[in-house]
C-alpha cells in the first residue's frame, strides 16, 4: 500500500507500506529536500537508496522529452546510474508512452520497460518490452480515496525500481512529491 504524506505536515512524499503496516520504502520530494527536480528513495529504516534527478540545461530544454537519471546511492553520495524515464513534454506527444531505460552506459536508447494507463486514475501498469506486466497500480478496494493505492511487483522484479517510477510519476503530475 502507498500513503501518500501531506505536504504541510510531513513535507509531502509518500510510504511504501507493506500487508503487516510496515514501512518498507519512503519517498522524498521537494518539501524535505528543497530541490525541484529531485527525489530520494529510501528503504524501510531511512537509509537511501536511489537518487532521482530529472535532467536540466539547454540540450534538455530543446528536447521534446523531460529525462530522468536514477542513481544506486554508496556512502549517501550517487554513485551508479540505474535507470533513466523518458517522458514526453508536450500534450501532442501524450498518447507516447513514457519509456524506462535500463542501460547503464548512457549510448542506447532502446527502452526496456513502458508504463501504460493513467497514474492520476490509479490505473496503470509497468511493462517490460514483451508487454509482460511487472507492476500494477490501483485503487484500494476499500477506499475510493487516491492518497491511499496499491502496487503489486511482480516475483523477479527489482522492488526499489518499481517505486523509483512511482515516485517520477507522482513528481511529473504534480502530486505529493512536487514543490
Amino acid at each position: 500500500m502507498v500513503r501518500r504524506r501531506p505536504r504541510m505536515v510531513n513535507g509531502g512524499g509518500f510510504v511504501v507500506m507493506s500487508s503487516n503496516q510496515n514501512a518498507v520504502f519512503k519517498v522524498d520530494g521537494c518539501g524535505i529536500l528543497g530541490i525541484k527536480g529531485e527525489l530520494i528513495l529510501r528503504d524501510g529504516d531511512g537509509a537511501p537508496i536511489l537518487l532521482i534527478h530529472k535532467k536540466g540545461g539547454v540540450v534538455q530544454a530543446l528536447s521534446a522529452h523531460n529525462l530522468w537519471n536514477s542513481y544506486l546511492m554508496h556512502y549517501e553520495e550517487p554513485s551508479k546510474l540505474v535507470f533513466s524515464l523518458r517522458e514526453p513534454k508536450s500534450r501532442l506527444l501524450t498518447k507516447s508512452s513514457i519509456k524506462i531505460s535500463t542501460d547503464t552506459n548512457g549510448r542506447n536508447r532502446d527502452w526496456g520497460f513502458e508504463v501504460r494507463g493513467s497514474f492520476i486514475k490509479r490505473a496503470c501498469t509497468i511493462n517490460d518490452r514483451r508487454g509482460n506486466v511487472v507492476a500494477q497500480v490501483g485503487l484500494m478496494e476499500t477506499m475510493a480515496n487516491k492518497d491511499f493505492y496499491h502496487v503489486v511487483v511482480q516475483p523477479g522484479y527489482d522492488q526499489a525500481f518499481v517505486i523509483g517510477v512511482i515516485a517520477i510519476l507522482d513528481n511529473i503530475h504534480g502530486e505529493s512529491t512536487r514543490c
